[in-house]
C-alpha cells in the first residue's frame, strides 16, 4: 500500500483552512484549489484583472506540482473556476500562454471550466489540478 504524502511548499500560499496544498499517493498528485495569492505576503493580487490573477494562480499550482516531485508537464487535468462567464476569453488567453510555455511536451492538460461563486470577493479565478508522476 502506498502512503499518502502531504505536499507543502513556501513557494505557494499556505492553506487558510484545514486542507493540504497538495497530496501525493503513488504516482498521483492532487493540487488543492489555488487563487491569486502572493505566497510571501498572503495578499490577494491583481484586483479586477482576471488575466493577471490566472497567471498568478497557475504559478501557485506549478509550485505545488514541483514540490511533489512532478513537473508541470506531468499535469493531466486542470479545473478552472470563474466568477463570471464574461471573464472566460481573457482567462483563456492567459491560461493558454502559461500552460503552453510550461508544457514542453506540447501535450496540454485536459481542462474543465466552471462558473461559480468563490470564497473571497476579490477572487475572480481559482484553479486546482491533477498530475501523474512517472519516476
Amino acid at each position: 500500500m502506498t502512503a499518502k504524502i502531504r505536499v507543502s511548499t513556501d513557494a505557494a500560499p499556505a492553506p487558510a483552512h484545514t486542507f493540504s496544498q497538495g497530496i501525493r499517493k503513488g504516482p498521483i498528485v492532487q493540487i488543492s484549489g489555488q487563487g491569486p495569492v502572493d505566497p510571501q505576503t498572503n495578499e490577494y493580487l491583481h484586483p479586477g484583472d482576471v488575466a493577471a490573477q490566472t497567471t498568478r494562480t497557475l504559478e501557485n499550482v506549478k509550485a505545488i506540482v514541483e514540490a511533489s516531485g512532478a513537473t508541470f508537464d506531468d499535469v493531466v487535468m486542470l479545473r478552472v473556476y470563474l466568477t463570471t462567464r464574461e471573464d472566460f476569453a481573457v482567462m483563456n488567453e492567459a491560461y493558454g500562454a502559461f500552460v503552453t510555455a510550461h508544457t514542453p511536451s506540447g501535450v496540454l492538460p485536459s481542462r474543465t471550466t466552471v462558473f461559480t461563486g468563490l470564497p473571497r470577493e476579490e477572487m475572480l479565478v481559482e484553479i486546482d489540478g491533477l498530475a501523474v508522476v512517472t519516476d
